[in-house]
């Protein structure tokens, strides 16, 4: 028995041609859906057959348009070499970015162009530069005239981006010699009250048949991860608090006993705006005094001098830990347990697994009679409820914990994988503001803990609009 769109394909499309899903659409004058649900059908009768072909094309990426314009950077650093033949590193390094000078560099050594000894570049020979032709034809969309290796470099370079499409072909094998009779498939009321159903023949429903897939409505991957470590902390009878992401250096900085010529406060590591705000005075001379000569914390300080100006800028958070210290500031009678899941800032060249913001989950609990085994017990449940079960702690060194750990968790595949720090916070930190009691705290990166958990390798695929990965990506990871 045979379907209304059977028998529609059937009677269209010519035996022993094969048809695009497109053509056949047009030839038989039925949607590409109805098309693809008759040939698979008549590919079980073995009347047609159906194949699917991957199509690979490529586009070139923002940073291949811009060198389309531009130039390749071996291309500009070769016509700069031309006209100034040799020239030492350092000379080069004031006339173009360190970044680009490697790329442009590397090319022009492997194309076999310059020669570097003792620290002096040299134009060896002359050479072409055909992957800017080639980027040109894959702009207008002929990377057919592209050789694959070619490609493969481009791609490598990330100057050229690779999608993937399937096409559907289909062929009728044979036609049957019987009748070609139309059945009913679907029972509309129209039918049920025209009573046109008498005397007619019922399409079987055929469970096996490959369906158009429905993609419903879901939480993004990581948000969901995020969602699921708030939980978490919430069950554990954690209190969640919130900040604002402009904060004092006080707070980022000063507060947490860092010193105000750590490196980390430098400006190409932090980014400063230039405006000041007001600072609570009378805990602003104690932690003056405390970086100083320690108070009566105990410490002897930085032996600096502290610039209360320096604590009054305003940064863009480096950490969420400025929240957390100002609500203990703010709380500071035992017990207290606190968490705060909130975007940060820090000038990190984009890579992989760097961004200049990103997200970050921080804790603390106070209390007068918590320790060191029970920050690691804290955590240890943490990552276990994450679905990591293999969790160790390696000593790490922080400017306000004393001890202080690097929480590692082990993947497979990957071995053992660092996701932040944690530890005691010490009294240079904790007396100056009045808490009363000790702080446990941590700090963990939950960008790269969903990375692990949704097996990527690029921190940037948690944020692009990347439709085919949302799509296929299961509701719940583990």
């Amino acid at each position: 028995m045979l379907t209304p769109f059977e028998v529609r394909i059937l009677r269209s499309l010519e035996e022993g041609k094969e048809y695009k899903l497109d053509e056949a659409e047009k030839v038989a004058g039925i949607s590409k859906d109805a098309i693809l649900r008759g040939a698979y059908l008549l590919k079980e009768k073995g009347y047609a057959d159906v194949k699917e072909v991957v199509v690979k094309e490529y586009r070139v990426t923002d940073e291949g348009k811009r060198y389309l314009e531009e130039g390749l950077p071996e291309e500009r650093l070769f016509r700069f070499l031309k006209e100034r033949g040799e020239i030492s590193l350092n000379e080069l390094e004031n006339h173009f970015d360190k970044k680009m000078l490697g790329i442009a560099l590397g090319w022009l050594r492997r194309k076999g162009a310059v020669d570097v000894k003792d620290n002096v570049v040299k134009l060896v020979k002359d050479v072409d530069f055909k992957e800017k032709e080639y980027l040109k034809l894959i702009a207008e969309g002929r990377f057919e005239e592209v050789p694959n290796k070619v490609l493969k470099d481009l791609k490598r370079r990330k100057l050229v981006e690779e999608d993937e499409r399937k096409e559907i072909y289909v062929r009728i094998l044979k036609k049957p010699k019987l009748e070609l009779k139309e059945v009913i498939t679907d029972l509309t009321p129209e039918i049920i009250i025209s009573r046109s159903w008498k005397g007619k023949e019922f399409a079987r429903y055929e469970v096996k048949i490959p369906a158009k897939d429905i993609y419903g409505g879901k939480v993004h991957p990581y948000e969901r991860i995020i969602r699921e470590c708030r939980k978490i902390f919430l069950e554990m009878g954690f209190t969640e608090i919130k900040g604002n992401y402009v904060q004092p250096a006080f707070w980022n900085f000063d507060a947490l006993f860092q010193p105000q010529d750590h490196p980390a406060r430098d400006m190409q590591d932090t980014f400063y705006l230039d405006r000041y705000v007001d600072i609570p005075e009378n805990l602003a001379d104690r932690v003056k005094q405390t970086h100083e000569n320690g108070w009566i914390t105990g410490s002897t300080g930085w032996k600096g001098v502290w610039d209360v100006n320096k604590a009054r800028q305003l940064v863009l958070r480096t950490h969420t830990t400025a929240v957390t210290i100002k609500y203990l500031a703010e709380n500071p009678e035992p017990p207290q347990k606190a968490f705060c899941i909130d975007r940060v800032y820090r000038r990190e060249a984009i890579d992989p697994t760097h961004l200049p913001e990103f997200d970050q989950l921080e804790g603390v609990v106070l209390d007068k009679d918590v320790g060191f085994r029970h920050l690691l017990g804290l955590l240890k449940e943490f990552f276990s409820k994450m679905g990591f079960e293999n969790v160790r702690f390696r000593p790490g060194y922080f400017p306000y914990t004393e001890p202080s750990v690097e929480p590692e968790v082990y993947v497979e595949g990957l071995g053992w994988v660092e996701l932040g720090g944690a530890g005691v916070f010490r009294k240079e930190v904790t007396e100056p503001l009045g808490i009363k009691g000790r702080v446990l705290a941590w700090g963990l990166g939950i960008g790269r803990l969903a990375m692990l958990r949704l097996g990527l390798k690029d921190l940037r695929r948690l944020y692009l609009p990347d439709i085919g990965w949302l799509r296929e990506m299961p509701a719940i990871v583990r």
